[in-house]
């Protein structure tokens, strides 16, 4: 048999640290074995899904050196490979279970559907919804369908006993389909939900082992019986452990910088990132912490994981960074290192047109563009003095702006200036009393460039990065004031 790993994001944001975790080890387990990792795009979220955070997963796996054998950019036999391109294969899926009476249409409302859970909750009853629960009456199940209500196909699931899944690294685990509800497959647009797509697509592309992360353990079940309702043979499942914060919370935007970008930008190198991804969980039979990505590739085996959740030590990550800059790097590789990371045409290209209007002397431009070659900005309380707000008011304003360009798709300025424009409206500010603040968080003065400009310049996860750490700076946000805070952002 040859083995057949794959990686398959979503294209809906920055790309996930945790997205490059399990491709390392999906690509460093099928080259062990002398066989094939495959990247598959899952766009099939169409209001997130964008073409320019497909390519931002693309360039920074080529960065961390992750190479694929086939893809969406190098095609292969078994495309194409995203799934925005391959509606009429699962409709055609969907139709097979609808006549062999594995699925069923359900023309059941939002509104019915929690009312639903409401009165199973009130019940004490378990809130998965089996096909009973959401079954009509035949009369209004044929109303609906002459009516061309919409509707999505959902599987059907045993309501009793016990599911056994077979894993790599944790043996048999036992799910109680009690638990498991009737799981849409095909939404009412007519777009898969990732676990039809998930299981047509490993089989068709002859997947032999999917390593995933172990949030997906509660949907095994589902996948197991789509298997078994198909026909198919079940590829060998092995779920990771999920990368964790010092706190060992899950690792989350929130607390840490996720965006490989981030990395990108704050000057590690991409072998120490790879390096140190590698550490997560796992370890070479000597025990040493510095590999390269062909030593972990020739040494790896899938039972020296360990279930133990890894912490994701960006201390730790800095110094190992450390490490291959001092040893790996003489001085002319250093050189080309810093031309690479922001010296280079494209990103200084970006950055002219802010400081050319500005400058008289060569001697300006780094005063006034240092926080483009910088990582967090060295700001403290002080640096805020002349801020006329609040403590209060400055933190909730900070706190909204990060929560808000969580949400931001496409890092635009326009996009950026219309959630600033929104956020100065609900604070009752102008919008340079409003900027104010942020301009000394993102670029460390109140002097410099454009603070939306160079937003746009940064990117996403570095934004945000530095935004957290002024709130930091200033005292930070206690668990009490998160919840109060958390209340009235909801409500704008």
């Amino acid at each position: 048999m040859t083995v057949r790993t794959r990686i398959a994001p979503s294209p809906t944001g920055d790309p996930h640290v945790g997205t490059a975790y399990i491709a390392l080890f999906n690509l460093c387990f099928a080259r062990q074995h002398g066989g094939q990792f495959i990247l598959r795009i899952e766009d099939t979220d169409r209001q997130r899904s964008t073409a320019e955070s497909e390519q931002m997963i693309l360039d920074s796996l080529r960065w961390l050196g992750l190479d694929w054998d086939e893809g969406p950019d190098v095609g292969g036999p078994h495309g194409p490979y995203r799934q925005s391109e391959r509606g009429d294969i699962y409709a055609e899926h969907a139709d097979r279970l609808l006549e062999l009476g594995h699925a069923f249409k359900c023309y059941r409302t939002s509104e019915e559907l929690d009312a639903l859970r409401d009165s199973r909750k009130a019940a004490g009853l378990h809130l998965a919804l089996k096909p009973q629960d959401l079954a009509l009456e035949p009369e209004e199940q044929q109303r609906r369908e002459a009516e061309g209500f919409p509707y999505v196909i959902r599987m059907n699931v045993p309501s009793e006993g016990v599911c056994e899944v077979d894993d790599m690294l944790r043996g048999r685990i036992e799910v109680d389909w009690a638990q498991v509800d009737a799981q849409i497959l095909m939404k009412s647009d007519g777009m898969p939900t990732y676990h039809l797509a998930n299981v047509v697509d490993d089989h068709l592309m002859g997947i032999s082992h999917v390593l995933r992360g172990e949030e997906w353990i509660n949907s095994a079940p589902k996948h197991q019986l789509l298997y078994e309702y198909f026909g198919w043979p079940m590829p060998r499942l092995c779920h990771m452990p999920l990368l964790r914060n010092p706190d060992k919370s899950k690792l989350s935007k929130r607390k840490n910088p996720t965006s490989i970008n981030y990395y990108r930008r704050m000057g590690f190198l991409p072998q120490a990132v790879t390096n140190y991804l590698g550490r997560m969980g796992w370890s070479m039979p000597d025990e040493r912490e510095k590999f390269g990505l062909d030593e972990m590739m020739a040494n790896f085996d899938i039972q020296r994981v360990s279930l133990g959740g890894p912490v994701f030590d960006l201390d730790k990550l800095t110094w190992l960074n450390g490490v291959y800059i001092r040893e790996d790097l003489d001085d002319e590789a250093l050189l080309k290192a810093l031309r690479d990371w922001a010296f280079n045409e494209a990103y200084v290209g970006q950055i002219l047109p802010q400081i050319r209007p500005r400058i008289s002397t060569l001697s300006d431009a780094m005063p006034l563009a240092g926080h483009f070659f910088a990582g967090l900005p060295d700001v403290r309380e002080a640096s805020f003095a002349d801020i006329n707000l609040e403590r209060d008011t400055l933190l909730a304003l900070l706190q909204f702006l990060v929560w808000r360009l969580e949400s931001v798709t496409r890092w635009e300025k326009e996009e950026l200036l219309a959630q600033v424009k929104r956020l100065a409206e609900h604070f009752e500010l102008k919008m340079k009393a409003f900027l104010a603040p942020v301009f000394v968080a993102v670029t460390g003065s109140a002097h410099s460039t454009s603070v939306l400009d160079a937003m746009e310049i940064l990117g996403s996860d570095m934004t945000r990065a530095r935004l957290r750490h002024a709130i930091e700076v200033l005292g930070g946000v206690s668990k009490k004031q998160a919840k109060r805070l958390e209340k009235a952002y909801r409500e704008l």
